[in-house]
């Protein structure tokens, strides 16, 4: 009798086991299914965040505050103040934000613009790991501290103010943009004087910043939709180079062209607007003729074809089953370009360019030689990334295949470079590590906040042996030579002067490195 009363109470604990063990396992899948479907939808948890490189980017961050003209709020660095608050007033505009340009107190709209848009294409990719560092709402304040300028700089459909102040009076003076004495005069393009290239790239960045915004501030991002259509209108109706219209900017942002600005700029309103007609402009309409595939070059504020081809890449990665037949055919062309790219960039591939140093940074231009490097890692990462979120294992480069990670491990060799990984062993990132350009090209950053200077006298502190007062945190300077040296200088401004767009590059190519996580398949 003692035996059989066991055995129920023994046969329901193993009933109330078996049914806990089930809904272990079933929560278990769950979870997994979730976490699938997750990562199809190319939302997935991040992975561990890299500490050198959440340093930096929260560094490098911090230089678009240095570069902010108008009214400051809440800013985070001490030793700027309110600037250019008068700037447009004159024509009845509101031109007092925007950023710097570089070591002066120039907006220049043309590299404005594209620093907008490479900081918009960051934010799409790897917002959520700007998030996971607690960067993202810096990144977009930000933006749109550029884009509410340039929505104010184009008042009318058919003009666009693409510059305040004048360069040759604002180079002979060394101020600091609170104490600015100079007249600051704005220079438009119109019907009559175009500008197909700062007015597509204007529209480029108004495409993609309202992405970005969509889901924060559907108005603002509806405006920024608009804008975008009607100076995409503007430069594709009224061709013709700025360099022509205004002859000014040929020795400061001269263009080479304008065919990949129209690109560029349709390729992102396709995917702000989901309008075919985008769509077919960059591929039937003008893609062979504008596309230059299958002749891959190097992206900078003035070629913007291979990031035409990284971005189209996506879409061929992603979207192709949406697209006709025709439009597919031109995509897989982008595509084909921006591998041949990667196979550059790969130092071991048999197509593997020579323009590098011999430390392994990629180098082309003695000016601003950093560009370069940090460009290309930056669409080294997002192409890598593009290529794991779709499940491709390998790209071949004349017969030989690299895996995704190659892509990865070569942004990460030219990050490295920057951040001190070197010869020189220096940091080329102002603020990060303990050995960085402490005479950095730059008006601000140079001269002492209680200094009273004017146009000229100001020039003491350019010239000063003294390091600069002021640390322009995050600023990313032009770079080393080809033999890799630096000569920290003040009067360098060929190595020592940083740039807000480099910012933008920087804090992408970091952002994609800062952690992992497969890249959303459509943005918002």
């Amino acid at each position: 009798m003692v035996g059989e009363g066991r055995k129920p109470k023994g046969w329901f604990w193993w009933v109330v086991v078996t049914v806990i063990g089930v809904l272990v396992v079933a929560a278990a899948v769950l979870t997994i299914l979730k976490d699938f479907h997750s990562k199809l939808k190319g939302h997935s948890h991040h992975g561990p965040v890299v500490q050198k490189y959440a340093d930096a980017l929260g560094i490098a961050m911090q230089f678009f505050d240095v570069q902010k003209s108008g009214k400051l709020v809440n800013s985070s660095i001490s030793w700027r103040g309110d600037s250019g608050l008068t700037d447009g007033s004159k024509e009845g505009l509101d031109l007092s934000k925007g950023m710097y340009d570089a070591g002066d107190a120039m907006k220049f709209g043309f590299p404005m613009a594209f620093t907008a848009t490479m900081l918009s294409w960051a934010i799409l990719e790897y917002g959520d790991q700007m998030d996971a560092v607690k960067q993202l709402g810096h990144a977009q304040d930000s933006l749109r501290w550029i884009t509410d300028y340039l929505i104010n700089a184009h008042p009318s459909p058919n003009v666009l103010y693409i510059q305040v102040g004048d360069p040759d009076l604002d180079h002979k003076c060394w101020q600091r943009p609170e104490s600015m004495t100079l007249q600051r005069p704005l220079t438009q393009v119109n019907t009559s004087f175009p500008g197909t290239e700062v007015a597509a790239e204007t529209a480029a960045a108004m495409a993609s910043a309202c992405l970005v915004f969509k889901k924060i501030d559907f108005a603002y991002s509806s405006s920024l939709l608009m804008h975008a259509q009607q100076l995409f209108a503007f430069a594709d109706t009224y061709q013709g180079s700025y360099s022509v219209a205004v002859p000014s900017v040929q020795r400061f942002y001269n263009s080479s062209g304008y065919g990949d600005e129209l690109l560029w700029a349709a390729s992102w309103l396709y995917l702000a607007s989901a309008d075919r007609s985008y769509l077919r402009y960059v591929t039937i309409d003008h893609g062979q003729e504008l596309g230059n595939w299958r002749r891959p070059s190097w992206i900078s504020w003035n070629d913007k074809l291979p990031g035409v081809q990284v971005l189209l890449s996506r879409v061929d990665f992603f979207g192709a089953s949406e697209v006709p037949t025709a439009e597919n055919l031109a995509l897989q062309m982008y595509r084909e370009t921006a591998e041949m790219m990667m196979c550059s960039l790969l130092p071991d591939s048999p197509t593997a360019t020579p323009s590098r140093t011999e430390s392994g940074l990629i180098w082309v231009t003695e000016w601003n030689s950093l560009l370069h490097p940090v460009a290309s890692a930056f669409l080294a990462v997002l192409y890598s990334d593009y290529m794991l979120t779709s499940g491709t294992e390998a790209l071949f480069c004349s017969g030989t295949s690299y895996r995704p990670g190659h892509l990865r491990d070569f942004a990460i060799s030219q990050v490295d470079y920057v951040l001190g990984e070197n010869p020189m062993k220096l940091s080329y990132l102002v603020g990060f590590g303990e050995n960085y350009p402490r005479y950095v090209h730059h008006r601000g950053s140079s001269i002492p906040v209680d200094a009273t200077t004017g146009c000229q006298d100001g020039f003491k502190w350019l010239n000063s042996s003294a390091p600069n007062p002021n640390v322009a945190v995050g600023a990313l300077v032009g770079g080393p030579f080809q033999n890799e040296t630096y000569s920290d200088s003040r009067n360098n401004s060929m190595q020592g002067e940083p740039s807000t767009y480099n910012s933008a590059l920087i804090v992408g190519v970091l952002s994609g490195l800062v952690t992992t996580s497969l890249v959303a398949k459509s943005f918002p």
